[in-house]
């Protein structure tokens, strides 16, 4: 199986060197992954007959098959690959660069897997339906909960149930903030602080504190397990910037936390803080994330995982690269990797 992978950040890093440790496990499960090309904004390492993973990781741009400004577009009809993992940075605004990247991809007719919310919270739907007409795969696990299974489960377990509403803790920043001024009692500013130093949060922090990271992965969750066609417009969000120790401390003495829920059902799609019993599967502390499924038939089924950190990002791509392989025929049912 040919790779391209398009971002070469922390993900990307992490999915090669996953890939470079992985490579006799894969190769036991009859999986050969051949990595053609990976790209930058600034250029791409390029070798028709597979790259050497472990020397680029090392070398980065001293290694020879590196070529400055070398663009992905074109690239992908050039060199050898049956699957492209888009993994740019989220635009929210207009999902570009990555949009451009997997239509590209699956026009070419190569299967997609991304961890890019972007192209998913801004044309989710009509790169589902090009991804069908071109008899294609997009898969996007990496793009929700880091290493939560979430749309595998649905997909493979939950076919024959419906999901009535789904509810959860989905980005671990914010709930990093609200965990240490519960536990530790420390300040919104100095958890934000402490967040950013041990890099949870970026240095513009809004994306997380302002519940738009969450509220994007809450579309991609309405759209992909509901079958929904939402966009961000279409989220109620509140941010935790105004939570006080006061707040906090005031729900605690009733039995309860503080956390930033994330809740879609038929009608209604919000990003909020909540109060929460501290019995409930939604009292996860940390960087976790928690995501409960509300089925017809199965009942509650809830998720808890870490939700952030580039290996466990690049876990749920490879898992979704692995997906491909089996539908495809190259990996027998039933065999994992150890």
């Amino acid at each position: 199986m040919n790779l391209i992978l398009i971002g070469f950040g922390n993900v990307g890093r992490a999915l090669a060197r996953i890939l470079w440790e992985k490579i006799d496990r894969l190769r036991g499960l009859g999986l050969s992954i051949n990595v053609t090309g990976i790209f930058k904004s600034n250029g791409g390492f390029v070798d028709s007959n597979g790259l050497m993973l472990g020397e680029i990781l090392e070398k980065s741009e001293q290694h020879k098959s590196w070529v400055p400004g070398a663009s992905p577009l074109s690239h992908i009809e050039e060199l050898p690959c049956d699957v492209v993992v888009e993994m740019t940075p989220t635009n929210v605004r207009n999902g570009e660069p990555g949009v451009s990247f997997i239509r590209k991809a699956l026009e070419e007719g190569k299967d997609v897997v991304t961890s890019n919310k972007g192209p998913l919270v801004v044309s989710m739907k009509s790169l589902l339906s090009l991804a069908e007409r071109k008899g294609c795969f997009l898969l996007y696990e990496a793009t929700v909960g880091a290493a939560i299974p979430i749309f595998t489960v649905a997909r493979e377990f939950l076919r024959h149930d419906r999901i009535i509403c789904v509810e959860g803790i989905l980005n671990g920043t914010t709930n990093y903030i609200l965990s240490r001024m519960s536990e530790d009692k420390v300040s919104f500013d100095d958890a934000l602080r402490e967040a950013q130093e041990m890099g949870y949060a970026e240095a513009d922090p809004t994306y997380d504190v302002e519940g738009i990271d969450a509220a994007c992965k809450l579309v991609i969750l309405a759209n992909g397990l509901m079958n929904m066609d939402k966009h961000l417009s279409d989220v109620e969000i509140e941010g935790i910037s105004r939570v006080t120790p006061e707040m906090i401390e005031l729900a605690e003495e009733d039995g309860y936390l503080v956390k930033h829920v994330a809740y879609l059902d038929g009608e209604k799609m919000e990003v909020a803080p909540r109060l929460v019993p501290k019995n409930s599967p939604l009292a996860v502390g940390g960087t976790f994330n928690v995501i409960t499924l509300n089925t017809e038939l199965s009942g509650p089924l809830t998720f808890i995982g870490k939700g952030a950190g580039p290996r466990e990002t690049a876990s749920a791509i490879l898992a979704d690269i692995i997906t491909i392989a089996k539908k495809r025929g190259g990996i027998k049912s039933g065999e994992h990797v150890a």
